[in-house]
């Protein structure tokens, strides 16, 4: 596993050498949101049965940069190997396909977690949300992370320049984010609407996450669980594929 930890090592150093903006910069983003949304919304929106919206609202936001950042940074990765030509400088150590795809998402993970926790810890000032079953938060944050860091690495090998990759995070990543329940109850939608994002497996780990906070959730923890986990296994069996296989990596 030598391999594995020196690649893991190397995908660290990558994002925290540039911390303030792989780090500090989302931590402020999701402050950003807090403050308008809150502002606005505070004294007009109670989602849950006695929990305030700016409650309401972190989890969703710290989920949310975790889900993000997650996938930026496997596929930012990818994708610059790819351009600058140094991908095979990766490709010719005798590196497992486990330990390709093992460093890549597990530096993913680590990515999301720390500019999640920094969120929690960044909204504090502005309400404590409860935690009633600090498991499910920890579950969800780690499922979450790892379902969007195989994401990212699956659209970093389909991408061939950064227009593409730029396409595939407008036009899949953000909706599937935005539109996930992060700022709102989908029980305040429209049935259409609740019909579609119960589509959005997005939505089940933003769900299962808030559940680990308030004990209150749209759907099922077990539900989202189950949804989250079965993204993932596909998701995980796709990566490993297009690996072994040396689609775009390779050939």
């Amino acid at each position: 596993m030598q391999g594995f930890s020196t690649l893991f090592y190397k995908e660290l150093l990558r994002f925290w050498k540039v911390a303030f903006q792989t780090v500090l910069a989302p931590i402020l983003t999701a402050l950003l949101y807090l403050l308008i949304f809150a502002h606005v919304l505070d004294a007009h929106v109670e989602p849950y049965p006695g929990v305030r919206y700016t409650a309401f609202l972190i989890p969703g936001l710290a989920m949310m940069s975790m889900l993000q950042n997650a996938f930026s940074n496997t596929s930012s990765s990818i994708i610059q190997s790819k351009i600058t030509g140094n991908l095979v400088f990766i490709l010719l150590p005798p590196l497992s396909h486990f330990e390709f795809f093992a460093a890549y998402v597990l530096a993913a993970v680590l990515r999301g977690v720390v500019v999640g926790s920094g969120v929690l810890l960044a909204t504090l000032v502005f309400a404590v949300p409860p935690l009633q079953h600090p498991l499910w938060v920890i579950v969800f944050a780690l499922l979450g992370s790892a379902i969007m860091a195989i994401l990212g690495l699956i659209a970093g090998i389909w991408a061939d320049k950064f227009d593409q990759l730029a396409a595939f995070q407008n036009f899949l990543i953000m909706p599937l984010t935005f539109l996930s329940g992060v700022f709102y109850s989908i029980h305040s939608l429209p049935p259409f609407w609740q019909g579609v994002s119960n589509w959005n497996p997005v939505f089940y780990v933003i769900d299962g996450f808030r559940y680990g906070f308030f004990g209150q959730a749209d759907v099922s923890p077990w539900l989202s669980l189950a949804v989250a986990g079965g993204t993932l296994l596909v998701l995980a069996t796709l990566g490993w594929h297009l690996i072994k296989s040396g689609y775009k990596l390779r050939h």
